[in-house]
């Protein structure tokens, strides 16, 4: 028998989300392998207690813990069990769920529980932006923009997300950046920029079709202060997997850089804005997660 504990956050999502929740428990009872999986549920209760939980699971030697919740709470359990050998799975109950779906894991949570039957422990790799974790993507510009916009909202949901988009696109001004290290030197007037671990940011929406979370890399994209002008291009191919072959994208990679920015502006880490210095430091720890996902993924 191997313990496994489910954190889950019950404010995440939209309402139908939330009160699907409650119904979890039952649910996880009726479909997890008994005779594999000895199960632990707990409830956080405010900011950061996702990470204290999945912490003390990791000291006492439960074999996995599932964020249950979006990638908010997927970036909290992460942190309490990174460089550690207990292995994170995810139900994904939030919004854009980015992680759960580079990962292949299902969105209907029924699927996803039966999945845990039959996954094993992967090492992956995840992020620090001047020392705090991301496992999918973290970002300036515009992206972060709306982040910060979204985080406010008392609505979720995609359809939130895009309002926000076309509220703010045609007043956006970009910035210029400079990139450094890891052999390069780069400047760059940029609508956005995303420090990719994953391929996307949620809602299928890949803005790094490319990336792989087990390579040791990130996949720096950076968009056009122009792309407003093929904005209609870009967002087809953002959800069609081809925004790199964009003209309006640019596209490096690296182990691990500075980003210095003009001014200091939003940041987002897997999609919460978070305040952030000037200058970040953004580098790629290889193998220092492990998962719980299907081998091929």
């Amino acid at each position: 028998m191997k313990n496994i504990a489910f954190i889950i956050n019950p404010i995440s999502g939209s309402k139908e989300t939330q009160s699907a929740k409650r119904k979890l428990p039952k649910l996880i009872m009726q479909l997890l392998d008994s005779e594999q999986w000895l199960p632990n549920i707990a409830y956080t209760e405010y900011a950061g207690h996702a990470t204290e939980l999945a912490r003390q699971y990791a000291r006492m030697g439960f074999d996995a813990v599932v964020a249950v919740g979006g990638d908010g709470t997927v970036n909290e359990v992460a942190r309490g069990l990174r460089d550690t050998q207990t292995a994170m799975g995810i139900l994904p109950m939030g919004s854009g769920n980015g992680f759960a779906r580079h990962l292949n894991i299902p969105i209907r949570v029924n699927k996803a529980i039966e999945m845990l039957n039959h996954s094993e422990p992967i090492s992956v790799d995840y992020g620090l932006a001047n020392g705090r974790l991301f496992v999918s993507t973290c970002g300036t510009g515009f992206d972060a923009l709306i982040a910060d916009h979204f985080a406010g909202s008392s609505k979720r949901g995609f359809a939130t997300y895009l309002q926000n988009i076309l509220k703010d696109a045609f007043s956006y001004s970009p910035q210029t950046y400079h990139i450094v290290g890891d052999g390069l030197d780069v400047t760059h007037k940029a609508f956005l920029i995303t420090f990719a671990n994953a391929n996307q940011w949620g809602y299928e929406a890949l803005i790094a079709p490319k990336a792989s979370i087990q390579d040791g890399k990130m996949d720096i994209m950076m968009m056009s202060s122009r792309a407003i002008l093929g904005s209609a291009s870009l967002a087809l191919r953002l959800f069609a997997g081809s925004i790199d072959n964009s003209h309006f994208m640019d596209t490096i990679r690296a182990r691990e850089v500075t980003l210095e920015r003009e001014n200091e502006a939003p940041f987002h880490l897997d999609g919460d804005p978070v305040p952030m210095e000037k200058d970040i430091h953004i580098k790629i720890v290889a193998d220092g997660l492990k998962v719980l996902a299907e081998k091929r993924f």
